[in-house]
């Protein structure tokens, strides 16, 4: 049976928790900004010195990976991969390189401006969308242009890009572009950062894209239960402390 105490402290944390999500939305009002902003600029152009390649965006990335043997289960399979795959434990004839010849590399645009201040950081890495180019290998040395050739959007050394061999590397580009950026940035002294309300969407969406991993063996049906439970633990003890106090 329910004391008359507890169920009154658990209305009364029900009803603060529907206020507290009602005041959420009222206080998270986006900062604001004038409508009519006139497009970020990227600034001096970036270059990946060791290719040759160059681009006007906010950002420059270069991903390379190297065909390698992956242990999957009792077979091993081929695979491309961004870091080197420890084969030091595999059976005889599944022997991987032990690092990248190259590394993966990333440039950031350290004088983009808006209505002629300053883009902080934060805003290109958090409002930044990445999509791969095609560059111009006109300028590509000719001591790599004797090791790669142009596959796909990038480059590959494989001799044979439908037959790649164990060890064989390709490289591909992405450029940084920035979306319009009316309400979800606001001038502190002279910078440009991010908004209250675009930094909150940020940490909302890297929250959702966290992957709960459940013991092996553990039956994935069971994970909303697992949750609802927790949560449904959290409360009772939240209200029972409440409770405690006033009793005290």
């Amino acid at each position: 049976m329910t004391r008359p105490g507890a169920t009154a402290w658990l209305s009364l944390a029900c009803a603060l928790a529907m206020g507290a999500a009602c005041c959420g939305k009222a206080w998270a009002q986006p900062a604001v900004v004038d409508d009519s902003l006139d497009p970020p600029q990227a600034g001096k152009a970036l270059r990946d010195r060791d290719f040759g390649v160059g681009t006007r965006g906010f950002g420059l990335d270069r991903r390379v990976e190297m065909y390698q043997w992956r242990a999957d289960r009792d077979a091993y399979t081929r695979v491309w991969n961004t870091a080197a795959i420890d084969s030091s434990h595999f059976a005889p004839g599944h022997a991987n390189p032990k690092k990248l010849p190259l590394d993966n590399r990333r440039w950031w645009s350290d004088d983009a401006t808006l209505e002629g201040k300053p883009i902080d950081l934060a805003v290109l890495q958090t409002l930044g969308q990445w999509r791969v180019f095609r560059p111009n290998f006109s300028r590509l040395p000719a001591n790599l242009a004797a090791s790669f050739q142009p596959e796909g959007d990038g480059l590959g050394s494989a001799e044979n890009p439908l037959d790649p061999q164990i060890g064989d590397i390709r490289i591909t580009w992405r450029e940084l572009s920035l979306p319009p950026l009316e309400g979800k940035v606001e001038l502190r002294g002279d910078r440009w950062v991010l908004s209250p309300e675009a930094a909150a969407q940020a940490l909302s969406a890297e929250r959702a894209s966290t992957v709960v991993e459940l013991p092996p063996g553990t039956d994935q049906r069971l994970l909303p239960w697992l949750l609802g439970a927790a949560a449904m633990l959290l409360v009772a003890a939240l209200v029972w402390r409440r409770v405690r106090r006033r009793r005290g």
